[in-house]
């Protein structure tokens, strides 16, 4: 069973709404023994009443315990950065704080303003849009070092308007080759999310799948390491589109994926 690498708990994650407990439940229930838990961390956050940073220490603390209460299910202590440009070296310092086994990065502003909720974003043209935040993931990438995994790069077309509208690499090719340079030279991995695959289905867009073009220069660039992860939030969520992900990946001519664990890459077979 493939790792799913990228999950949130409302112990730490101000907009998730499934307990520890639940979130093991599920994955059992689904045949996994392993998952990766990334709680979110945002330094300097916009304000939007909502807590996104914590205790570092006391999350040591309390994911032990899960550990413990586990027993053989397996648990990987993770976290995820949101970027940006002012607080990278921030990011650096926070990651080695305390021992964790996968730190994912990522995008979830764009010019200062969460686009979830700000929808002005995207009365630009897309491939305005998508190039300027591809250009954000791999300034990230280059300027940031205390990381594992570049999370979901197309988290901002997950909520475009316009169902026509797809991140592809043709339309943005220096920014993903720049992305694609970053992670491969400092042994980095990228994500294939799966929750925007199941965003992008039940949403009606006309294009699902990641674009094939992505992932095949990425491979030719000399790239090996990409991970899953569903960014599960709530009960149901878990490794959403899992299936359709794997076999996507395998049709592509890619054979394994990886997880982390005390910062190392572990491969597993598609």
């Amino acid at each position: 069973m493939i790792t799913d690498g990228h999950n949130h708990t409302k112990h730490f994650s101000p907009d998730a709404g499934q307990s520890i407990d639940e979130l093991i439940s599920e994955a059992k229930s689904k045949g996994f023994s392993r998952i990766g838990i990334t709680e979110h961390f945002e330094v300097e956050y916009p304000e939007d009443g909502l807590i996104w940073t914590f205790d570092l220490n006391e999350y040591d603390k309390t994911f032990e315990k899960w550990r413990e209460s586990a027993g053989d299910f397996e648990l990987l202590k993770g976290i995820e950065f949101g970027y940006q440009t002012h607080v990278a070296d921030e990011i650096d310092r926070l990651a080695v704080q305390i021992p964790f086994d996968v730190v994912l990065l990522s995008v979830h502003l764009f010019r200062g303003k969460d686009f979830y909720v700000d929808r002005e974003c995207y009365q630009l043209p897309a491939k305005e849009l998508h190039s300027e935040y591809l250009g954000m993931m791999a300034e990230m990438c280059e300027k940031c070092n205390n990381y594992d995994v570049a999370a979901h790069y197309d988290y901002i077309n997950r909520y475009a308007d316009n169902k026509n509208d797809f991140i592809t690499y043709d339309e943005c090719p220096k920014e993903f080759d720049r992305l694609f340079e970053a992670l491969i030279s400092k042994g980095k991995a990228l994500e294939i999310n799966t929750k925007s695959i199941q965003k992008h289905k039940d949403g009606g867009f006309a294009r699902f799948l990641p674009d094939a073009a992505i992932l095949n220069r990425y491979r030719d660039m000399g790239g090996k390491l990409i991970t899953l992860g569903s960014d599960s939030h709530n009960p149901g969520t878990f490794a959403v589109c899992f299936n359709e992900a794997v076999e996507y990946l395998k049709s592509l001519g890619f054979k394994e994926t990886v997880y982390f664990k005390d910062r190392k890459p572990f491969f597993e077979s598609l």
